[in-house]
């Protein structure tokens, strides 16, 4: 068949994109996505520009604004964009910076020797994805001001002031257009914010919400042994003062700290020129090895290793470290960019850390023995969890199958459009398996509290029979040695729990299971959190489900308050198989709250403190949150 001359593909047919008008076509392919994490990448982008500034020594300071309009502004006393005439382009510097991608002064390696952005689309990008951005630079005496709309310029650069300070600020709007929602919420700013002033010791930054009058600053002279502490609040350590170092090799700055402590858990955060590298990459790889062959070596030298070798998991368990790099050209690959490639980056973390670790081993016998002891200890328990774990299998086979007994699985086999409901409680989980769509949901139903995995090892958590029935039905496997996440059987996990404190203790449980075993589950949004109703509110022939006391008070005001007959619901039980699949099953009418990992530092503080062993840390935080979380344990 000849195609018609309406539908031929010439050049006619090619679209050129001008200007920033691509990133407003696309614009998650720039900022990861138009949601609340994509809005908030905006203020971190601008931000990353200062502590470029601060990584050059030209700034020391930074304040971030949440103003009452919905904008944010960004303030920094480094050097201030260039406000001359751009040679090649004939307009000033900032133009150039704001209005093109790929424009900025990382690319000659001499403004900015050591740099977190080096695609220079930052600044340009939150411009075009802004209703408005107006850019100030505080240079040579004089405040020079630009402002632009969704990416272009509606002033020339002019003067509008005099000023003794130096430095830029940038302030703009996310534009409604382009994003699902544009309100910055603090505490996800704070966030970030925290982590750039561990990482930079050197910077005081500070964060104001106009909004509530929330105002904090944000400084730590102890750097990464800060990060650590904080990162170790509610554990008790092994050693008083983490080991820290900091030390330049063939051109690379390596910066550590680490600390062991009595828990189970390994706690390890890696940066490379302060980003977060989630992924990991060679610095990681250079980290772990280092650790594996010190200790093994100190052991063996000392005699406190006998007939045992330990593993990297071994010299890991209760570890928490921050390593930080800086490197003039980080290559970045894995899935999000966030996994450090260049290879020579091994090798010099693996020398650097283990020079320094071998050092402190030497220097702190006694601390020394207490951390080789707990290693020998987990090697133990990690051989026990091995032989309970091939125990398990050979049962399993002789049991003729892999699957519990307890699920009720699907008929779907397609992980991607099959769910796993883990329910509380066999009365729940019955009506659970009436009401539910055999073809694509499965029902586990657990047997009250799990284990409390943060307080407890590998081999412990082995021999929990409903830790294994959901090891099982999830089908990734169990721990660094064999988890494999293409295995996962269901690309939705729903914990579905009593809407009580019991209820949300289950829920906090299953969930540190998952973070500390499984992460990569959470990390994937793979697990959700069903919102089965509190109450049903029923009125002749009408019939409604609220979820909160606040949704209660509403509904009666609107039906009227006589006549209305009002059930609360105190677990899920109480509910039939169709009352169950229309409030929390139906995915047509459901509610699900999708589990995300936005900073990794601050879930896995708030999962030692709520399920660790200190009361006091546990105390402060509901104290401190009492306002934002319903139905907390304590």
């Amino acid at each position: 068949m000849i195609p018609d001359s309406a539908t031929t593909y010439d050049a006619s047919k090619i679209r050129v994109l001008k200007g920033l008008e691509g990133v407003r076509q696309t614009p998650a392919m720039y900022i990861g996505s138009t949601g609340p994490r994509g809005l908030h990448h905006l203020i971190y982008e601008v931000v990353d520009n200062a502590i470029d500034e601060a990584l050059a020594g030209f700034c020391d300071a930074v304040r971030v604004v949440l103003h009452k309009d919905g904008s944010c502004s960004v303030f920094d006393n480094g050097r201030g964009i260039p406000i001359d005439i751009h040679p090649e382009q004939k307009r000033p510097g900032v133009e150039v910076v704001m209005t093109m991608l790929h424009a900025g002064g990382k690319f000659d390696g001499s403004s900015y020797k050591v740099s977190g952005g080096l695609h220079g689309v930052g600044v340009s990008v939150v411009n075009a994805l802004s209703e408005w951005l107006e850019v100030r630079v505080h240079q040579k005496g004089q405040i020079y001001r630009q402002r632009y709309e969704r990416g272009a310029p509606v002033t020339d650069l002019e003067v509008v002031g005099t000023t003794e300070d130096r430095g830029t600020e940038v302030r703009f709007k996310p534009d409604k257009e382009i994003f699902e929602e544009t309100v910055f919420h603090y505490e996800t700013v704070a966030h970030r914010i925290r982590e750039l002033a561990f990482l930079n010791c050197d910077v005081k930054l500070l964060l104001v919400d106009e909004n509530d009058g929330r105002e904090q600053v944000f400084h730590y002279e102890g750097g990464l042994r800060e990060f650590v502490s904080f990162l170790n609040e509610s554990k008790t350590p092994l050693h008083r003062d983490a080991v820290q170092f900091r030390r330049e090799r063939d051109e690379v700055v390596v910066e550590a700290a680490l600390q062991y402590t009595d828990s189970f858990a390994e706690t390890i955060f890696t940066y490379a020129n302060n980003i977060s590298t989630v992924e990991g990459g060679t610095h990681l790889v250079g980290l772990k090895q280092a650790l594996t062959r010190s200790l093994n070596a100190y052991g063996q030298k000392n005699g406190i290793l006998k007939n045992v070798i330990l593993s990297g998991e071994d010299v890991r368990e209760g570890l928490t470290a921050v390593l930080a790099i800086k490197l003039r050209r980080p290559q970045f690959e894995g899935q999000t960019k966030t996994k450090l490639g260049n290879t020579e980056v091994a090798g010099i973390v693996g020398s650097v850390i283990g020079e320094e670790l071998g050092e402190y081993l030497e220097a702190h016998p006694a601390e020394a023995k207490r951390i080789l002891e707990k290693c020998v200890q987990s090697a133990s328990a990690r051989d026990a969890a091995r032989k309970a774990r091939d125990l398990a299998r050979r049962k399993s086979i002789m049991d003729g199958g892999g699957l519990p007994g307890k699920l009720a699985d699907c008929s779907e086999e397609d992980p991607e459009v099959s769910e796993l409901y883990i329910v509380e409680g066999d009365s729940a989980g019955g009506s659970a398996k009436q009401g539910r769509d055999r073809k694509f949901q499965a029902i586990l139903p657990i047997k009250g509290k799990i284990l409390n995995v943060e307080k407890a090892r590998l081999d412990k958590a082995l021999a929990n029979e409903e830790i294994r029935a959901i090891i099982t039905a999830v089908g990734t496997g169990f721990g660094e040695e064999e988890f494999d996440l293409a295995k996962l059987r269901y690309h939705r996990i729903i914990i579905m729990t009593d809407a009580d404190v019991d209820g949300s203790h289950i829920r906090t449980l299953l969930l540190t299971f998952f973070f500390r075993y499984m992460k990569p589950v959470v990390e994937g949004g793979y697990i959700h959190i069903a919102q089965p109703p509190l109450y049903r509110a029923k009125k002749g022939k009408v019939e409604r489900y609220v979820y909160s006391d606040e949704e209660r008070d509403r509904l009666l005001e609107e039906m009227g308050r006589t006549g209305v007959q009002l059930q609360r619901y105190k677990g899920l039980g109480e509910m039939n198989p169709e009352q169950l699949w229309e409030t929390t099953m139906n995915p047509k009418t459901r509610t699900l709250l999708k589990v995300s990992v936005e900073d990794a530092a601050e879930a896995e503080r708030i999962f030692s403190i709520l399920m660790g062993d200190q009361v006091e840390p546990r105390r402060k935080f509901i104290e401190e949150n009492a306002l934002f979380v319903r139905n907390l344990d304590i």
